[in-house]
């Protein structure tokens, strides 16, 4: 079997962590590097959840998109939820590995997988490339087969992500023809701007605010927006984290399994309408 030390070489090969912001945390946040590690779960978020999942499954090592402690600590006692949950990888043996802003930028990277989710076509280039290389960067923008109104690429969109409690949200004319699309994982507010500037017919991101939102689609020369659930937008990414990894260490002779996670960690599980409560 491998050592955990030789997986990490290998994911960061593939999701260098210089790429990383610098208010990120990425790498290794928990397990011993020379332990063996067979089984891989690859999920989202760190939470309870998908430790219980890991354990069930007997996984050496959890790979998550997002850190564990983002803004840093100075504990990991038991009292919190994300101390409980170290305490429960360490005891297990179970290691923990995030790549976040470093797979965002990647190439491919998260927002590849996105685009392919919500069926856009290549070649997909970066919304904004990398300072230092334009094959990376935040965001990707790609093309559908054939124009279509801008109701029928949001229920293909619905379709092509996995399903949360607050769905899609849309912002434009139904009616719009959609031809070339732009899309970004997770948070996309600062890529705004950018998205317009491309000339795109609709941004497909996530954890759009009011008034940015509200402003942007005041102005008639702008694309669409469609929001999805911030969880929904990475998760596509994990199957082609996960398929990498395998391939890579296949060619070096290893054998290696790999799981993605179909727990849904979205913060959001149930909607409701002011009808429901009267």
């Amino acid at each position: 079997m491998p050592t955990l030390a030789e997986i990490v070489t290998e994911l960061e090969t593939r999701y260098d962590p210089r790429w990383a912001e610098s208010w990120d945390a990425v790498g290794l946040v928990c397990g011993d590097p020379s332990a063996e590690v067979r089984r891989i779960l690859f999920a989202v978020d760190p939470t309870a959840a998908v430790a219980e999942e890991a354990l069930d499954w007997g996984a050496g090592l959890i790979v998550t998109h997002h850190p564990l402690y983002l803004r840093g600590t100075t504990s990991v006692a038991a009292t919190t939820p994300k101390g409980r949950l170290v305490h429960t990888l360490v005891r297990n043996d179970v290691a923990l590995f995030a790549a976040h802003t470093n797979a965002d930028v990647a190439d491919p990277g998260v927002s590849d997988a996105l685009a392919r989710a919500v069926g856009l076509t290549g070649p997909l280039v970066p919304l904004r490339p990398a300072d230092d290389d334009p094959r990376r960067g935040l965001g990707r923008i790609g093309s559908l087969p054939a124009p279509v109104p801008l109701a029928e690429f949001a229920r293909q969109a619905a379709r092509g992500l996995p399903a949360t409690a607050g769905g899609l949200r849309v912002a434009g004319d139904p009616a719009r023809p959609v031809r070339r699309v732009a899309v970004s994982g997770g948070a996309g507010d600062s890529l705004l701007g950018t998205a317009r500037a491309a000339g795109v017919d609709v941004f497909l991101t996530a954890d759009l605010r009011h008034h940015p939102a509200s402003e942007f689609v005041e102005d008639p020369g702008a694309p669409a927006l469609i929001d999805a659930a911030h969880w929904a937008t990475e998760w596509p990414w994990l199957a082609d984290a996960a398929g990498h990894l395998t391939s890579a260490m296949a060619a070096r002779g290893i054998n290696v399994e790999t799981r993605v996670s179909e727990t849904v960690t979205d913060a959001w599980n149930t909607t409701a309408k002011c009808e429901d409560f009267t």
